[in-house]
């Protein structure tokens, strides 16, 4: 884009001082009004410029803000996403460890029931031999 709006700048300004410098060479008029139309034309083609940077300047502030419309709008929809991503994992998490805190819980009665069950055996063995004595 800079590449052909300075071309077309520097054909512009081309055209212009070509024209300025035929007016000056083929002007049938005595020198002040030569220069009176001078610096009239060179008005006029300074005019022509600043319209038209102003117009650009105008296209790339409306570009950049369209811009970072665009990249806030994008940010929200990722923040959005990390937000939900991440309460889905939260989710996931939490019923793993609810899940493996109920195997722990069984595994220990199963421990516990079969200590008991040892116990249990254990001292009716030790009074049997005791009978037996």
């Amino acid at each position: 884009m800079a590449n052909k709006t300075t071309n077309a700048l520097l054909g512009f300004l081309t055209g212009a001082t070509a024209g300025i410098v035929a007016g000056i060479l083929l002007a049938p008029d005595k020198g002040s009004k030569t220069r009176d139309k001078l610096k009239k034309s060179a008005e006029q083609a300074g005019g022509g410029i600043k319209e038209d940077l102003d117009k650009r300047v105008d296209g790339l502030k409306n570009y950049f803000s369209e811009f970072v419309s665009d990249v806030k709008d994008r940010f929200n929809d990722l923040e959005t996403e990390v937000e939900t991503k991440t309460r889905e994992a939260q989710r996931k998490a939490a019923e793993k460890v609810e899940t493996e805190a109920a195997k722990v819980e069984k595994e220990a009665a199963r421990i516990k029931e079969a200590k008991t069950a040892k116990e249990t055996k254990e001292a009716k063995e030790a009074g049997e031999s005791k009978e037996t004595k």
